[in-house]
């Protein structure tokens, strides 16, 4: 391993040893990150998506509209609280702050940078460490779909019970293709430790192609290309984001599981919902774009890239770039049918992961051949393949019809007319009224008149 590598990786030794004050630090930074992310997060999302559709978005509440959404923020606090009759008050008020402290919370064992010196003390930018934190984001990502659940069973209402449900059944289908994408990196890294994993994607190794010696990629975003891909597209299932916003899906559900919210509580699921999302682009960043580490052509120039302060600018700056994806699909994509959406998780996903991990327990196995090497020379056709197969059109596209095709396929040889008579036919309702009364005024004789 690199020695500029050695001197700032943190281990699971380095942790546990700073003072009350330190690690209280630690926290509330982890807490201000996640607050700012939703701010910004919001304004960042309706700038983007106000570009891709050429309309300005928010542009007059401070400079470049930044201070909109936290305008819209406190107009949610002054809003009014209500509490549907049918609901059970005490869970509908924890519901929201389940899914904020289990988005929250998983930002702890998230690596924001190197060993540095915090007055006086090295210290990891890091809340905290353990031999198996990525099983702990796992685990918080997946009690986070209990306050949808719960939100939308106490609400007491059809709409949003459908929503909480739906996102239990998302939660479980594509939970079970991250872990498996996670599980090729616990092979590749052999450790479970988010540091662990950094440091082993900061190796400066170099691969010897017909004579010439280049420098190895590191990032396992391209060594396991295919589970970067399924990882990928299972966070987004798992975040409730578009085109998987089903459990939302406004079309259908009106809102969803936060039909019945208002106010804060509204407030709080949309604070979870931006957390979310960065918290799981982070682990991204963590677990398959090299964490902290600098990309490689600033590494090759610049030999500090990796050292002091300067490697949360490059984390942060992957973290942003993976919310623009985020951000990009919901402006393209169109929302997917709920049949759609589960059938490719088991159908699709599951059996794809499932094959690529026994490909790569068998690239491990063999002897006399140089893992770096062997994962490029496979990693990357495989992972090229599978985006070829997803984006492959399922159905051979049909010639458009000309015009007389459709004059003729109509029944009468052309094309439907508006009625002339434009007035609304009465509602059955209606219609029986009328037919009650109607005795009655013919009883009446030709002079009644209906009041």
């Amino acid at each position: 391993m690199n020695a500029v590598y050695l001197a700032q990786d943190p281990t699971l030794a380095d942790f546990g040893r700073d003072p009350w004050w330190l690690v209280l630090g630690k926290i509330v930074f982890a807490f201000v990150v996640a607050v700012l992310a939703t701010l910004l997060g919001v304004w960042f999302e309706r700038r983007v998506v106000g570009r891709m559709a050429v309309r300005p978005g928010p542009n007059q509440a401070g400079p470049f509209g930044l201070l909109q959404t936290l305008a819209d923020g406190l107009k949610l606090a002054f809003k009014e609280d209500i509490l549907p009759r049918t609901a059970d008050k005490v869970v509908f008020f924890f519901a929201p702050v389940i899914s904020v402290v289990c988005a929250v919370t998983a930002l702890s064992v998230i690596p924001f940078g190197p060993m540095v010196s915090i007055f006086g003390h090295r210290t990891p930018l890091q809340v905290t460490d353990v031999p198996v934190a990525v099983l702990v984001v796992l685990a918080f990502s997946s009690l986070a779909v209990y306050g949808i659940v719960l939100g939308g069973w106490a609400s007491g209402s059809t709409y949003p019970l459908l929503g909480g449900l739906r996102s239990a059944a998302q939660l479980v289908s594509y939970e079970v293709a991250m872990g498996l994408s996670v599980v090729a990196v616990f092979m590749t890294a052999g450790t479970m430790s988010t540091s662990g994993i950094v440091a082993a994607q900061g190796d400066g190794t170099r691969l010897s192609i017909g004579g010439f010696e280049v420098p190895a990629p590191g990032w396992y975003a391209l060594l396991l290309l295919p589970s970067f891909i399924i990882f990928f597209i299972a966070i987004v299932g798992e975040t409730n984001r578009a085109p998987f916003d089903l459990p939302e899906a406004e079309s259908e559900l009106v809102a969803g599981f936060q039909t019945e919210y208002s106010s804060l509580k509204f407030a709080l699921f949309m604070l979870s919902e931006y957390v979310a999302m960065v918290t799981m682009s982070a682990f991204t960043v963590t677990l398959f774009l090299g964490g902290w580490h600098a990309p490689w052509p600033i590494t090759s120039i610049w030999a500090g890239a990796n050292s002091g302060w300067w490697p949360m600018l490059w984390f942060f700056a992957k973290v942003v770039m993976l919310v623009f994806v985020f951000v990009w699909l919901r402006g393209t994509l169109p929302r997917l049918r709920y049949d759609q959406f589960m059938r490719f998780g088991w159908k699709v996903l599951l059996p794809i992961n499932l094959v690529w991990i026994l490909v790569l327990a068998g690239l491990r196995s063999i002897e006399d051949w140089d893992s770096r090497g062997k994962l490029i020379a496979v990693g990357i056709p495989a992972g090229l393949l599978l985006l070829a197969t997803l984006l492959w059109p399922s159905r051979k596209k049909q010639p458009k019809p000309t015009v007389q095709e459709q004059v003729n396929s109509r029944p009468h040889g052309s094309f439907p007319l508006p009625p002339m008579d434009l007035q609304v036919p009465p509602s059955p309702r209606t219609r029986r009224v009328v037919a009650e009364r109607e005795p009655a005024n013919i009883a009446a004789g030709p002079d009644s008149r209906e009041v």
